[in-house]
């Protein structure tokens, strides 16, 4: 069960024919221990929505997320809580984005936290590693990481441990911020970060 207590979550990404899953792990001393969450997103949806359940039976809905728009280039998603009730929302700015992806998750009784990639050259070479002409079907090579911060003081991160498979530490620095909230924007960053 998810706790406001966990403050590492390890999140792995299958990919299949028609969806994309993701299993997040509460932390056991370094490695991915208990599920706490299970996300399947669909390929190719005409408006975002994304469920966040509380395991892989799918009989307990803990989160999600859903597009404000059918175009979402900076209109945002709303993040919900397992009864459908917003809880915040979260925008990838387009604008910054051009360079170095930047997400921004706004919570209530709280100032935004703006998410950045943290390596300037990664953020630009994988930008142009789409448009080499031999390379652009090929996965892009390197790892990329994410920390959001709030008023300069850091609130979570989401940092690609592995090469080939999508596998991600979430740690979380702000002990008052919604683990929900912060399942679901780390799952944006993997699923929508090429939108």
């Amino acid at each position: 069960m998810l706790s406001q207590a966990m403050n590492v979550l390890h999140m792995h990404q299958k990919v299949t024919l028609m969806v994309n899953r993701y299993e997040i792990f509460a932390d056991n001393g370094g490695e991915p221990g208990p599920l706490v969450a299970f996300v399947e997103q669909k390929r190719l949806a005409f408006k975002e929505q994304v469920t966040v359940y509380t395991d892989a039976t799918k009989n307990q809905v803990l989160a999600g997320f859903r597009a404000r728009k059918v175009i979402d280039l900076g209109s945002g998603y709303d993040v919900l809580d397992g009864a459908g009730q917003p809880i915040g929302l979260f925008r990838k700015d387009f604008g910054k984005s051009l360079t170095n992806s930047t997400w921004h998750l706004d919570l209530a009784n709280a100032p935004t936290a703006t998410g950045r990639e943290r390596n300037q050259g990664i953020a630009i070479l994988r930008r142009i590693w789409g448009f080499l002409p031999l390379v652009n079907n090929v996965p892009f090579p390197f790892r990329y990481h994410f920390d959001f911060a709030r008023d300069g003081q850091p609130v979570f991160s989401v940092d690609k441990k592995t090469w080939v498979r999508d596998h991600y530490l979430i740690q979380i620095a702000d002990p008052h911020i919604d683990r929900r909230a912060v399942i679901a924007q780390a799952v944006a960053v993997d699923a929508l970060q090429s939108r």
